[in-house]
């Protein structure tokens, strides 16, 4: 995206416009991509449209409810958004901004596990094997924690250095930077949150279930409204400084809510059940954080200084940063005896 904006920004009238067709091109580019990989497994789809096919009328049925469990968390940066453009100049900048920086691990690793066990997942409902389905449940869940909440730890111990290495530039002032940061910090603790949720629902999906995910996500959705009235609203009025921050709490504590629900509906309906695994991997999964929180605590500088660096010093910096800090819960891992392929191949 960013190479085609680059290429046609001269030839267009605004900046904003060669982003925009960046975008479109890119999204052609990825579909194009996909094309001979599918050629190669005789896989190349070919439409064929009957509005009276019966699948076709299952999938209508099925598609439309599932959008809308898929998508509370952008439908709450909506209702966010829209709250945002009553306080001060800059909170909707602020929100988006945080808002995409949590987006970048939930896409690498939330959506890439939902993806990956759906199709698992409907193959073990269709063979009626519970055990099977619920294993491969337990399986993502494992997973998605393991990488979601050291990500979220990283996003809110190096909000600052990630805003002012990518951003901090020309206009974008030190008060942006702080701002940005604030609001990453917070919403970044909802990013285990919206991981679950790309991964329990595909338990619904499986199951051709997609009203459950939907009620539990208007649940969802009106918790983020009345957090308005219990936490923005008095927050604005007693003057709180970043309210645009309170906002990003209940969208991350509504995240919370709409994977508890799906979990405790998982659980009630009988086809999962957590495995034995979890009671020896969440202390383990605690001390490799508590070992990367140190590290990240002691050698990262102070906010200040990155604006003084040069773009190459600050990109180095956080790299090596990032880079120190995955090697150190991976190590602290593998000492307690967790072996990344272990979770990646086991179940």
């Amino acid at each position: 995206m960013i190479a085609a904006a680059l290429w046609l920004a001269p030839l267009l009238d605004t900046p904003v416009t060669a982003l925009a067709w960046g975008v479109f091109l890119a999204g052609i580019v990825q579909l194009l991509f996909q094309i001979p990989a599918l050629w190669k497994i005789g896989l190349i789809p070919r439409p064929r449209f009957k509005r009276a096919h019966e699948g076709v009328s299952r999938i209508k049925k099925l598609m439309l409810p599932a959008l809308f469990g898929s998508s509370v968390a952008q439908v709450n940066m909506l209702l966010n958004t829209i709250l945002a453009s009553f306080l001060a100049s800059g909170s909707i900048s602020w929100l988006y901004f945080s808002d995409r920086f949590v987006e970048l691990p939930l896409a690498l690793f939330g959506i890439t596990l939902s993806t990956v066990i759906l199709p698992k997942l409907s193959s073990e409902h269709a063979t009626d094997d519970p055990q099977a389905f619920s294993n491969t449940l337990d399986w993502g869940l494992r997973l998605g924690l393991v990488i979601a909440l050291p990500a979220m730890l990283g996003l809110m111990l190096l909000s600052t250095p990630i805003i002012a290495t990518l951003l901090q530039y020309q206009a974008f002032t030190a008060y942006e930077t702080r701002m940005v940061a604030i609001a990453l910090s917070v919403y970044a603790i909802g990013l285990p949150g919206f991981v679950l949720v790309k991964i329990l629902a595909p338990g619904f999906y499986a199951r051709q279930d997609t009203a459950t995910p939907v009620r539990i996500g208007i649940i969802a959705v009106g918790s983020n409204i009345l957090l308005y009235g219990i936490v923005v609203i008095p927050w604005i009025l007693l003057d709180g400084p970043a309210p645009h921050a309170a906002l990003a709490f209940c969208a991350a504590f509504a995240s919370f809510v709409n994977a508890t629900l799906l979990f405790r509906k998982l659980r009630q309906l009988g086809v999962y059940t957590p495995g034995n695994a979890w009671r020896s991997l969440l202390p383990r999964i605690a001390i490799a954080c508590a070992a990367m929180i140190g590290i990240l605590l002691t050698l990262t500088p102070e906010p200040d200084q990155w604006a003084h660096w040069s773009i190459p010093f600050r990109g180095l910096t956080l790299a090596g940063l990032i880079a120190l800090a995955a090697a150190t819960y991976l190590s602290a891992l593998r000492l307690q005896g967790i072996k990344p392929k272990d979770l990646l191949i086991g179940q």
